[in-house]
């Protein structure tokens, strides 16, 4: 891993961290690379606080880390949105620019707030796929889980690109791709534009589509859940999982799915 850029100056507190790559998906959503501390330590599906310094002030925002926890790189997926205080200007940067980080990362997406079970299910939104980015490139998660179901909905095709990719490059990669076969199941779906898969996922819990795809409804018994989206996508799939008598886990209190609330704007 790298050591931190010696001549960038970070508020106390801060790491400052090269940016080393970025690619535009749409014009509301792109993805970026940073150098990565040799000290940055981090649990797959946690998030760190980044952002830029702004008037002299640091400008944060809870970003779930979507790199691999064993990666020699820090990556990060985020939307855009142009009146964002922080998004506004992240969505500028280029290679060579500087971002912040507050090196303590956290979370409850991680292994350590769920219960031991046999099928794993990611249910995600938009940039809500990013912890998961992390989680399916973990070789734990194919050593604790028979079944991984990675669900991704967004309102068009092209909002799609990123997950399509990253299962991807899991699927060829010369390690992952041997732990994954077999067991890293991809659900893609829109909610606005036509595709051949569409819907919210609680509309594929209700409707039976789910249970159909995966060989089975899901049951506290033995399934898992990670939740990541946007506010209301949340409470949906909380109320789905209650109703179907699944408990919320912490970290303190592992549980049979857990919820992640801090999101970029």
């Amino acid at each position: 891993m790298n050591q931190m850029t010696p001549d960038r100056a970070a508020p106390k507190g801060f790491a400052a961290l090269q940016v080393q790559d970025v690619t535009h998906y749409t014009d509301r959503l792109f993805s970026f690379q940073t150098e990565r501390p040799a000290s940055f330590r981090f649990r797959s599906g946690e998030f760190a606080m980044i952002g830029l310094e702004v008037d002299g002030k640091p400008l944060l925002r809870a970003y779930s880390i979507a790199s691999p926890n064993w990666g020699d790189h820090l990556e990060f997926y985020s939307i855009k949105v142009p009146d964002g205080p922080l998004t506004s200007r992240l969505q500028n940067i280029t290679v060579g620019d500087h971002i912040l980080i507050r090196p303590k990362p956290v979370g409850t997406l991680v292994f350590d707030a769920l219960l031991p079970g046999k099928r794993l299910f990611l249910l995600s939104t938009g940039t809500g796929i990013a912890p998961f980015a992390s989680v399916i490139r973990d070789p734990e998660v194919y050593e604790k889980f028979d079944e991984i179901h990675l669900f991704h909905t967004c309102r068009t095709t092209a909002e799609l690109t990123y997950g399509r990719a990253l299962v991807e490059c899991v699927r060829v990669h010369e390690f992952l791709g041997e732990l994954a076969a077999g067991k890293l199941h991809h659900v893609p779906a829109t909610t606005r534009e036509t595709s051949h898969s569409m819907g919210r996922i609680d509309e594929w819990i209700e409707d039976g589509r789910l249970a159909e795809r995966c060989g089975g409804a899901l049951t506290p018994d033995t399934d898992r859940v990670m939740i990541c989206g946007s506010m209301a996508m949340l409470e949906t799939l909380k109320a789905c999982c209650e109703t179907l008598n699944f408990v919320e886990g912490s970290n303190a209190n592992p549980g049979q799915f857990v919820i992640e609330k801090a999101f970029a704007e």
